[in-house]
């Protein structure tokens, strides 16, 4: 047995040596070290030899599996090696070739109007709230000094999700929400983005789904002249120093007075165009003076505290700014539409 061990290990360290393949070395593996393998075959046999020879056939058995195991790993090591030598020779990488040019991703132009308009407000002191995309009817409407039955709400065709909850139809149940957490006790300072839905047909001017940033103060002395001011300062940031506004009498139910604002046209400052339709004014936003009712049901003294709110759209701004005459561009996800917007 001893002998028949002697010449297992020969065997198997000269097939391991002269072995130059992965698949041939793991054959050899399997049928020295396999369960059917010769040397389980000849252990096998131990139960014929006597008590002394057992353990010095089994201590030469052992020997022989760690000699055979150990000349596979140190073959499969430099067969592994020489295979990765291999294959770095015939796929060599020229190090000096410049590298291709990663293209980089554009803001979409709605998300840049709006982190541009945030900016302009942050730097005015403002800061931004934001709040859940379906919203109670509560904040939505009522708070809004919109009672349930008040004709105002068909100028909102509003997709409800049951009686009481909806896809919010403006952002601002936001203006709310933030002077309710403020307890009564102003100053309140914000800016509400985000997107809102109404039932509408979709066409070059209208979309179910689309964006709004409404602004609020409510604070003690605010006037109609800081409401005014402050969308001076933003009309001239977003359309140019030399824009002028003009505001229009309104109706909003949230706000008394109300009003609407126009920036002179751009494109022929105020001689009168085909954009402007001869006025030589576009209308832009709606704003007032926050209605006393809306401030009470809030928690807020009105005849302390007074306020203005303001609400724009995005969309609309974007399209005044950059020419855009469809707003359907915005959410078709055309990326020769998108790319015209990268910034430097």
């Amino acid at each position: 047995m001893l002998d028949r061990l002697a010449e297992l290990q020969e065997e198997a360290l000269k097939q391991i040596e002269t072995t130059t393949d992965l698949r041939a070395l793991n054959d050899i593996r399997v049928s020295y070290l396999g369960k059917k393998g010769p040397i389980t075959e000849v252990l096998k046999g131990m139960g014929k030899l006597s008590a002394e020879e057992r353990p010095k056939v089994g201590e030469v058995a052992n020997k022989v599996r760690e000699a055979i195991t150990l000349a596979i790993e140190e073959k499969l090591a430099a067969l592994e090696k020489a295979e990765v030598e291999k294959r770095l020779a015939s796929e060599t990488i020229d190090v000096t070739l410049p590298g291709r040019p990663v293209r980089k991703g554009s803001h979409h132009p709605l998300t840049a109007i709006i982190e541009e308009i945030e900016d302009l407000f942050i730097g005015m002191g403002y800061t931004i709230a934001e709040g859940p995309e379906v919203e109670k009817d509560y904040y939505n409407f009522e708070a809004l000094n919109l009672p349930k039955g008040h004709p105002a709400r068909d100028m909102q065709d509003s997709f409800y999700i049951t009686e009481e909850t909806l896809l919010r139809t403006q952002t601002s149940p936001m203006q709310v929400r933030t002077m309710e957490k403020h307890n009564g006790k102003g100053p309140v300072k914000i800016i509400c983005p985000g997107k809102v839905y109404r039932r509408d047909n979709d066409d070059a001017t209208h979309s179910h789904q689309f964006t709004q940033i409404e602004g609020l103060v409510v604070d003690e002395n605010i006037r109609m002249s800081d409401l005014k001011g402050t969308l001076t300062v933003f009309a001239q940031k977003m359309f140019g120093a030399d824009r002028k506004i003009r505001l229009r009498p309104s109706f909003f139910p949230f706000t008394e007075p109300s009003v609407e604002m126009d920036i002179s046209c751009k494109i022929c400052n105020g001689e009168g165009c085909n954009v402007c339709k001869g006025t030589g004014w576009i209308e832009i936003l709606g704003a007032g003076m926050v209605h006393p009712n809306v401030l009470e049901m809030a928690g807020f003294d009105s005849k302390k505290y007074t306020g203005f709110a303001f609400g724009m759209g995005p969309e609309r701004i974007a399209m005044l700014k950059y020419g855009i005459e469809d707003i359907r561009n915005f959410y078709i996800n055309d990326r020769r539409f998108i790319e015209q917007f990268k910034r430097a």
